[in-house]
C-alpha cells in the first residue's frame, strides 16, 4: 500500500510517525469502501484569523492563517458520472450524478454543499466527473477553525488535480466553496475562511477589490510564543441576526458617507459628518462598529509592517488593541439576544488574569465572535501552565496549542 512518501510528510506535518499512520488508516478505509486500491491523496488545513476581525465584508483587510489541523482525503476518478464521498462522522454516503446537480435538495448538509460546489464548477467554467472519496478530519467543527471551508478546500484539490490539470488556482478554491455555502447552504460565507485555507501560511488579504492576497512569512514561535485557540462553548441562541446586523449596520454608516462599503471611505471623512449623522441616527452601535472597521484596518496594515521587520513585541501589542476594539466598539463577544450567557467575555477575563500574572501575551475573540472562540498568544515557556489554568474551568479538550502550517490545500505525492 502506497502513501504519500516520507520526505512529504516530514514537509507538510513536521513529523513522520502519526502522519503516516493517518494515511495507512486513511488508505484502508478507502480500499474497504470502494474495493479499489487506486488512490491519489489530498490535505487541505483549518484556519485562524490573527487580526482583522469584520473587515473583509466592508471591503477591508484581514491576516489570516492555516493552522497545522486538516482534513485529509483519498480519491480516484471512477470513469462515470457519479461523485461518491464517505466521510468520517456522516452516516450517509453523498452520491451524486454530475449531470442531474440541479435536482439535489439545497439546505440538507453535506451533500447540498457538495451539490452546490458541482454546480460552482461547472458555472466558473471548469470540468468535473466522477469519482471517489473517503475523508477523514482532526479540524474541529463549530469551533471557528473552519472545518466546513477545510472540507470544501480538500475537494477542490481533488476536482483540480484530477479533472483540470491544476488550471483552478486558489482564488477559483475560495469562489466555489462560497458559492456552495451562499446558494446550497444560504449561509452569507465571505472569502477569508476558503482563501485562508487554500492558499497556507499566513496571508494578507485585500478585500477592496473583489480579493487579492500576499503571502507573509512568520509564525509565532519565531518571536517565543504560541496561539492558542480555546472553544469556550457554543452559544444557545439564534445568532444568525447578530452576525448579519454587522455588516448590515456598517454598511448603513457607510451610506451616510456616500459609499456602499467603508473601504470606500475612511476615518476622517466619517469624523467630519459625524455631526450631521449623530442629527438622525438612532443607531450608535453602527458609528461605534464604523469606528472599529477605520482603526483595526489600520491595525491589519501595521501587523503586517511588523512581521515584515521581525517585530514581535509590537505585534503583540496591535492583536491586543484589536480583541479591546471588538470587545468594546464591535461589540461581539457576547449577544444581547441572550445576554447572560457571556461564555467569550468570560473566558477572556480568565485568560486576561492568567497573562497578567505572567506579564506576557495577549488575547482576543477569534473569528464571528458572539459565541464560541477566543484565541490567546501566550509564551512557549507558558502554553502548558495556561492548559492547566483554564482546565479548572472548562474542558482540556476545548484548549487547542496549534501552529501556522506552510501549506494549503494540496495533493500529496505518493
Amino acid at each position: 500500500m502506497q502513501i504519500p512518501n516520507e520526505m512529504l510528510l516530514k514537509e507538510v506535518y513536521g513529523e513522520t510517525e502519526k502522519s503516516s499512520q493517518r494515511f495507512e488508516k486513511l488508505a484502508e478505509n478507502y480500499e474497504k469502501c470502494f474495493q479499489s486500491s487506486q488512490m491519489e491523496f489530498f490535505s487541505a488545513p483549518g484556519r485562524t484569523e490573527i487580526v482583522g476581525n469584520h473587515t473583509d465584508h466592508n471591503g477591508g483587510k484581514v491576516i489570516a492563517a492555516s493552522i497545522n489541523m486538516d482534513t485529509i482525503g483519498a480519491a480516484f476518478p471512477n470513469d462515470s458520472k457519479i461523485v461518491e464521498i464517505v466521510s468520517e462522522g456522516y452516516e450517509k454516503r453523498v452520491v451524486i450524478d454530475v449531470t442531474q446537480v440541479d435536482k439535489v435538495p439545497k439546505n440538507h448538509g453535506t451533500v447540498s454543499l457538495v451539490a452546490g460546489m458541482i454546480k460552482a464548477v461547472q458555472e466558473f467554467g471548469f470540468q468535473i466527473s466522477g469519482f471517489r472519496a473517503y475523508i477523514s478530519t482532526e479540524v474541529i467543527s463549530s469551533a471557528g477553525v473552519s472545518s466546513s471551508a477545510s472540507f470544501e478546500m480538500l475537494l477542490c484539490s481533488m476536482i483540480n488535480y484530477f479533472f483540470n490539470d491544476g488550471k483552478l488556482d486558489y482564488t477559483s478554491y475560495a469562489k466555489i466553496g462560497q458559492y456552495a455555502e451562499n446558494h446550497y447552504w444560504d449561509k452569507a460565507s465571505g472569502l477569508m475562511d476558503q482563501m485562508a485555507c487554500a492558499v497556507g501560511g499566513p496571508i494578507l488579504l485585500d478585500f477592496s477589490e473583489d480579493v487579492s492576497y500576499e503571502k507573509l512569512n512568520f509564525g509565532f514561535e519565531d518571536f517565543g510564543y504560541r496561539l492558542v485557540i480555546v472553544n469556550t462553548g457554543k452559544g444557545h441562541a439564534d445568532l444568525s441576526q447578530e452576525y448579519s446586523d454587522v455588516p448590515a449596520e456598517m454598511k448603513e454608516i457607510a451610506k451616510r458617507l456616500g459609499v456602499s462599503r467603508l473601504a470606500e471611505s475612511d476615518m476622517e471623512t466619517l469624523m467630519e459628518k459625524l455631526p450631521e449623522i449623530l442629527e438622525d441616527c438612532e443607531n450608535d452601535r453602527g458609528i461605534l462598529r464604523a469606528f472599529h472597521f477605520f482603526t483595526e484596518n489600520d491595525r491589519v496594515n501595521q501587523a503586517a509592517e511588523a512581521i515584515a521587520k521581525g517585530d514581535g513585541e509590537k505585534l503583540l501589542k496591535i492583536l491586543e488593541e484589536s480583541g479591546r476594539s471588538s470587545w468594546e466598539l464591535l461589540q461581539n463577544c457576547c449577544s444581547l439576544s441572550n445576554y447572560k450567557e457571556q461564555k467569550i467575555t468570560l473566558y477572556l477575563a480568565l485568560t486576561e488574569f492568567f497573562l497578567k500574572k505572567v506579564k506576557d501575551g495577549c488575547c482576543r475573540v477569534h473569528g464571528g465572535g458572539f459565541a464560541g472562540v477566543i484565541m490567546s498568544i501566550v509564551s512557549e515557556k507558558d502554553v502548558e501552565a495556561y492548559v492547566q489554568y483554564l482546565s479548572k474551568f472548562m474542558n482540556k479538550e476545548n484548549i487547542y496549542p496549534l501552529r501556522i502550517r506552510k501549506y494549503g490545500a494540496v495533493h500529496l505525492e505518493k
